[in-house]
């Protein structure tokens, strides 16, 4: 039986929890704002179908909430059991955004509790949706503070160390570090795509199974409308991040562009592999694109990897996590974009068979890349935990019985996934959509419009 060593052990369980967390933590972001967007479009055009959706994707974000309350404690909890060094350093100095970040979560389920029981409550449903203003609100301002913590690991200032010891504390300037403002606009851009993907893509495989219906078909439109647009802006957001690892992290950008060379004009390479020598073969090169990506100029100067000492270079294994996160993004892009082409068309059917399950595979591939992403992210910092100052041997554990923690904490997750899909199942195949806007809005015609 092979034999991993506590830190090995406590990298494997923490990247467990995170892989599954983010899961939870993407669709808690982003279904909120479709909730508001799909009511607010309800209000406006007196369409119950749109009313009907926020409903509907309520119930479901609220099972999504609950779970991902277990998986983030447990976050919490292997912070301090499986990274006690990194804690003792860094704790003071990442204490005040975890504090809020708690808070914004609260702040977010008081609201979402209103929401949910206040459901024509009101004479004039806006009040109503005003409830989802705060809702939206805490899960960004949520995303927004723990961001702020995985960015200080990436760029730390706002303190002085001496020997383990951090002095001169100043939270606000740790916690809007350089990598703040390109991480959070990431982060928020991406999950607000994922999300509309999925919603999209769960819309879309319901249309392939049975007849579809104005509600489903609304549905769509609305979904991949919002996946174009976030797509759009979470390309932005990858450009920007790509200037600021060439600026603050050039040896990140190096390694996951098997940048081995510093020079003018740097080629972009997607895919490919390396031979013993390290010499890239069998990729596709873009002339200096990669220049253009770090500075916006062609003929720009890229540090490469000769720059830095070989212990202190990310794997180059991330240069697939980082292509297949970018493939990926544009494959979210072109599809939404091709139905929104389709759907002005008239002469095209938007929901034939076989771009509805490219808008199925969609959903999955959208989870995906965010999972590429965060795996890029986090392995590019190696060997740091925090950038400069620690590394990951450094701060981790030595108890000899990470395994078991490791076995336990993915009996609980298995448990939490099975226990997940089979409720949310249960939620809504046992009563359609068709059925519950027939039976909850009788007074409107078939189109949902009141009549």
């Amino acid at each position: 039986m092979m034999e991993f060593d506590s830190v090995t052990m406590s990298r494997m369980l923490t990247s467990l929890t995170l892989a599954f967390h983010i899961i939870f933590a993407t669709i808690g972001v982003g279904v909120p704002l479709m909730i508001s967007i799909a009511e607010f479009i309800g209000i406006k055009k007196k369409d119950a179908n749109y009313t009907l959706l926020a409903r509907r994707w309520t119930r479901g974000f609220v099972i999504t909430v609950a779970v991902g309350v277990v998986t983030g404690t447990a976050i919490g909890l292997q912070l301090s059991l499986l990274w006690p060094s990194f804690m003792q350093v860094a704790g003071n100095v990442i204490s005040l955004p975890l504090f809020l970040e708690t808070f914004a979560f609260f702040f977010e389920a008081i609201f979402l509790g209103a929401y949910l029981y206040t459901w024509d409550r009101f004479n004039n449903p806006i009040y109503h949706w005003l409830f989802s203003i705060p809702v939206v609100i805490g899960a960004g301002m949520s995303a927004f503070f723990i961001t702020t913590v995985n960015s200080f690991m990436n760029t730390p200032q706002g303190f002085e160390l001496e020997g383990r010891t951090i002095t001169d504390i100043d939270p606000l300037e740790a916690m809007f570090n350089p990598a703040t403002p390109t991480k959070v606009f990431h982060v928020l851009s991406s999950s607000y795509l994922t999300s509309a993907a999925i919603l999209a893509a769960i819309t879309a495989f319901i249309i392939l199974k049975k007849k579809s219906t104005d509600y489903h078909k609304k549905a769509l439109k609305l979904t991949m409308i919002a996946t174009f647009f976030f797509a759009i802006l979470t390309a932005i957001a990858g450009d920007l991040s790509a200037k600021f690892l060439a600026d603050e992290q050039p040896e990140k950008l190096a390694a996951g562009e098997w940048h081995f060379e510093t020079e003018e004009g740097a080629d972009l390479i997607l895919f490919g592999t390396l031979n013993e020598d390290n010499e890239v073969e069998n990729a596709l090169r873009l002339p200096n694109a990669l220049s253009f990506l770090s500075h916006g100029d062609f003929n720009s100067e890229v540090v490469g990897l000769d720059q830095f000492p070989e212990e202190e270079t990310p794997p180059l294994w991330i240069h697939y996590m980082f292509d297949l996160m970018v493939m990926l993004g544009m494959y979210a892009l072109g599809v939404s974009f091709l139905y929104i082409v389709l759907s002005k068309l008239k002469r095209w059917n938007e929901h034939n068979k076989w771009l509805l399950w490219l808008i199925v595979l969609n959903g999955p591939f959208a989870m995906l890349a965010i999972e590429f992403g965060w795996i890029f992210a986090e392995v590019g910092r190696q060997p740091w935990i925090l950038r400069g100052y620690m590394k990951v041997s450094e701060g981790a554990t030595t108890s000899p019985h990470v395994e078991w923690m490791l076995l336990l904490f993915l009996g609980l997750y298995i448990l939490l996934g099975v226990i997940s899909v089979r409720v949310l199942r249960k939620l809504f195949s046992d009563n359609p959509a068709e059925v519950e806007l027939e039976h909850r809005y009788p007074e409107v015609d078939q189109r949902g419009v009141d009549v």
